[in-house]
């Protein structure tokens, strides 16, 4: 599966760009046509390649014969299938993925989702292009959304819809503020999210993809980085539960 073309394009030189030239984020040599990250850093960066767990798309260091079964979900059931992310964990995509939830450096969410695309090469997400799987972001709280003034996972799901034709629908929101994750070991953040998110109630999904009214294929969650898999795993509950009858989870990073 080529899937290359679209995000590869030959950009557009912006107007902008002779008034605010762009520079590429990791190295800082000069751009065109918006980008902010150039075709050799781009390249360069980390990416998950087999063998890699085929559930939560960890790497495996080293070489393996069949399946690879990692300690993150050995003895675990999740309420999605699978997920993968595109690009295994470096510093590289680390301050990608923090200026742009941090810095609100917004304009990193199309770079961060030209790599996202890269997932689209595993072919258990063929099905997901040929039947139209709708992108779901993962919701924040909108106290939270209303100081970072946008949601990170949604403004990199809508590149991915761009350049893979698939719709980007917000089936999802967060009904309770939680508190944060980084420090919370696996169980205490599994306790952290309960009851966390619920359905969105949405007309065009009624009558188009009646998640909530009936059965759809399938849903592609998008978030920034996969870390244990709480987050996704409670959201992938909630669409089941509401009709989803498969559900992958599409992530930039593994953390």
């Amino acid at each position: 599966m080529d899937i290359s073309s679209n995000a590869m394009r030959k950009p557009v030189i912006d107007p902008l760009d002779w008034i605010y030239p762009p520079l590429c984020t990791i190295c800082g040599c000069g751009l065109e046509g918006g980008r902010a990250l150039c075709d050799h850093c781009a390249a360069g960066m980390a990416r998950i390649v087999p063998p890699f767990c085929d559930v939560c798309g960890e790497s495996f260091r080293g070489q393996i014969d069949g399946a690879f079964d990692c300690p993150n979900c050995k003895e675990l059931s999740f309420h999605f299938e699978f997920a993968r992310a595109a690009m295994d964990r470096s510093d590289e995509t680390l301050e990608l993925v923090h200026r742009l939830k941090y810095g609100k450096e917004i304009h990193l969410a199309r770079e961060l989702g030209i790599l996202a695309c890269a997932a689209f090469q595993d072919k258990r997400l063929a099905v997901a292009l040929e039947e139209k799987w709708p992108l779901v972001p993962v919701p924040l709280h909108w106290r939270r959304q209303r100081d970072r003034q946008f949601n990170q996972a949604e403004e990199i799901a809508k590149i991915l819809g761009e350049e893979m034709g698939l719709p980007v629908v917000k089936r999802l929101k967060r009904i309770r503020r939680t508190q944060t994750q980084t420090r919370l070991t696996r169980r205490q953040r599994m306790d952290n999210l309960k009851g966390a998110f619920a359905i969105r109630k949405s007309r065009f999904w009624e009558k188009g993809n009646p998640i909530g009214t009936g059965e759809t294929p399938g849903v592609i969650l998008v978030d920034d980085v996969f870390t244990t898999g709480s987050t996704v795993d409670e959201c992938a509950k909630v669409l089941r539960k509401a009709g989803a009858r498969r559900v992958a989870v599409l992530t930039v990073m593994r953390g």
